[in-house]
């Protein structure tokens, strides 16, 4: 038998305005409108609208919530104030990861958006890990989220919103009303074109109001509705990783280039992988994911390998596109340690034929 597809709120808006849907992690989500080209444009240009609301929210409260998670998160949690967020990843026992996601920190409790395709494996995940002075609660199917992208986004929002969006600096997020409705403003995404993610709880009917106000402010810009097929081009010109693809329970953060998240510090003993982080941050990575761009013609795709100028294969490209902006091959992929670094000259294995490619510094778009 079939499973049945979730659907989000706005998801007869995706389907009248004739969105190309398909399954992902569970949901029937638009892929594209007009075409990904023109939506990464858009987003680039002045401002697209993401419907993102196939996301979780899980929310830890309790006197041992912060002490819960340094265990489980990778991040230093300590740092977090009231109106903050911040990027990390969960651990799992061996050195892989479970998931990554963004903490947000509320007066009483925090909340972390994690990916879709996870939100039942994290949630469990957390049981496991929880102790005595510890509440969880997973709020996925009462969260709704739009992401407002692109250099036009603010002026977009402000003019329905209640707050100062200009007092919200990056990775910062206040509580007010948008249209009315109780929102969260998060000066957030994955886009790298700037712009804020607006979280609502039990939107239910109320997601067609939402969606037509913020199309009526966004009007003398262009506004657009963009699918996950730009989401997936906009991030990949950023250089971020997309869970499933460029990280997934076998990789090794340090591996991922997620060091910068991976705090080994004295109040976290108990961080889960702790000693195999060590071990990898004493001996370094193995190997290292990078971004490369084709020399020449040529769409690097998920899973091709990547080999040395003799053949030797010395890794496997995560995920790969024709960048819209940048008009050429570009990748994300794993390769051996002694070929991380900017300048380095490797080769895509394309249909049998070695495409030279060469390692740069991310983001891909400056």
């Amino acid at each position: 038998m079939e499973e049945q597809l979730k659907v989000t709120p706005f998801h007869d808006i995706h389907v009248s305005l004739g969105a190309k849907m398909a399954p992902f992690a569970g949901y029937d989500m638009p892929i594209q409108y007009e075409s990904i080209n023109a939506e990464h444009m858009a987003v680039l240009n002045s401002v697209g609208v993401f419907d993102v609301s196939h996301m979780g929210g899980v929310t830890v409260s309790g006197p041992k919530a912060l002490e819960f998670l340094q265990k489980v998160c990778s991040n230093d949690i300590s740092k977090l104030v009231p109106g903050k967020a911040q990027y990390n990843y969960m651990p799992n026992d061996h050195g892989g990861i479970v998931d990554d996601f963004i903490v947000y920190r509320f007066e009483d409790h925090y909340m972390l958006a994690v990916n879709a395709a996870n939100i039942e494996k994290d949630f469990a995940w957390l049981q496991k890990n929880a102790f005595e002075g510890v509440e969880l609660e997973n709020k996925s199917d009462r969260v709704s989220i739009l992401a407002i992208q692109g250099p036009n986004a603010k002026a977009t929002i402000q003019k329905e919103a209640d707050v100062n969006l200009d007092e919200i600096p990056y990775y910062c997020f206040k509580e007010g009303h948008f249209a009315g409705l109780d929102a969260i403003f998060s000066n957030t995404g994955y886009t790298g074109a700037g712009g804020f993610e607006l979280y609502f709880f039990d939107l239910g009917k109320n997601a067609e109001k939402v969606w037509n106000t913020l199309f009526a402010a966004g009007k003398e810009f262009g506004i657009k509705p963009v699918g996950l097929g730009a989401r997936d081009t906009l991030r990949l010109e950023m250089g971020f990783c997309l869970y499933g693809n460029d990280i997934d329970d076998t990789t090794n953060p340090l591996e991922a280039g997620l060091g910068w998240v991976t705090k080994l510090i004295d109040s976290k003993p108990d961080l889960n992988s702790r000693a195999i982080l060590e071990k990898t941050k004493a001996e370094g990575p193995k190997q290292r994911l990078v971004g490369f761009e084709i020399i020449g013609k040529g769409i690097p795709r998920h899973g091709y390998d990547l080999v040395d100028a003799e053949g030797k294969k010395i890794g496997h490209v995560t995920s790969g596109t024709m960048s819209p902006a940048l008009k050429k091959g570009i990748a994300l992929g794993y390769v051996d340690a002694a070929y991380k670094d900017p300048g380095s000259k490797i080769f895509v294995s394309i249909r049998d034929k070695a495409v030279e490619a060469e390692v740069v510094k991310l983001p891909f778009r400056k």
